[in-house]
């Protein structure tokens, strides 16, 4: 393994939140930081800490290469892929059209494994690469309103496992990410999109209830920068783990999920969100 002061970092997602933290805890370790997303103008401030800045658009090919293009012509090569760029669509399965619902999976899915075909190839020269990919506790987990975005965390937890065991041949190790609620614009975001697409329809007092409780989680959750250490332990260390968990709630929840039975964990998600009971009323037979 190269010196830290010698790897490259290529980081999606970095214009605020958990990649913004990361892209700045990685620089302080020494590692040279390519940090990617849409809204350059919120990353300028990076710059004056020694990270790139790069314009990336996951959901558009070109953007893609001409980001990996970018980073080989000045580095000739790319040690540490983090796949952080993401957002939640939120609302009842009934209601979210269609079209957003793929776009969730272009975004969060098909952008992170085309981005990492076109490094494979470099990392597979070097005989030496990690790819981290940012997934959720939600990738284990499951909550109302929720499908598109949990859908594609589930989708990116098996796609990464099955990743792993290809490459590890060639000396690359794929390593998943899985944050518990974070202190970010998420929160914010995803009550927006609730209300927006479910509020006044037939599951209008599940989102009533479900916002108010996330509103709270976010301000229990924990710090960017909490999540941004475990990114940085995953690239570190010389044998990583294969996940890594943190963040409020997180490990509580991955527990519960393994010990409770598919019915007792719906009655248990929905006291946690504040959801009413009756809504969940366990029904005779089944998990």
């Amino acid at each position: 393994m190269r010196p830290f002061t010698q790897q490259v970092v290529l980081l999606t997602g970095a214009s605020s939140g958990i990649g913004e933290a990361t892209a700045i805890r990685l620089r302080q370790r020494g590692f040279i930081v390519y940090a990617a997303a849409r809204r350059v103008e919120r990353m300028q401030h990076l710059t004056g800490l020694g990270i790139h800045v790069i314009a990336l658009d996951v959901t558009d090919d070109e953007s893609l290469q001409n980001a990996v293009q970018q980073v080989m012509a000045q580095q000739q090569r790319i040690d540490v892929l983090i796949n952080n760029a993401g957002f939640g669509e939120y609302g009842a399965v009934e209601d979210v059209p269609l079209a957003d619902g793929r776009r969730q999976f272009e975004v969060n899915v098909f952008g992170v494994m085309r981005l990492i075909q076109l490094v494979l190839p470099i990392m597979r020269q070097q005989h030496y690469g990690r790819i981290i990919n940012t997934s959720s506790i939600a990738g284990k987990i499951y909550q109302p309103l929720s499908a598109w975005y949990v859908g594609t965390k589930h989708a990116l937890e098996g796609m990464s496992d099955t990743l792993r065991a290809e490459v590890k041949p060639f000396g690359i190790d794929v390593v998943l990410i899985e944050p518990g609620p974070t202190k970010t614009e998420w929160a914010g975001i995803a009550n927006d999109k609730l209300r927006q697409v479910s509020g006044h329809g037939a599951y209008g007092k599940v989102v009533r209830e479900m916002t108010a409780q996330l509103s709270l989680f976010a301000t229990l959750g924990s710090a960017p920068t909490v999540i941004a250490d475990l990114m940085a332990r995953a690239v570190t260390a010389k044998r990583p783990r294969t996940r890594y968990a943190g963040g409020f709630g997180s490990h509580a929840s991955l527990v519960g999920r393994r010990l409770l039975s598919d019915r007792q964990f719906d009655v248990a998600m929905a006291v946690t969100l504040g959801l009413s009971y009756q809504l969940y009323r366990r029904k005779k037979g089944g998990r």
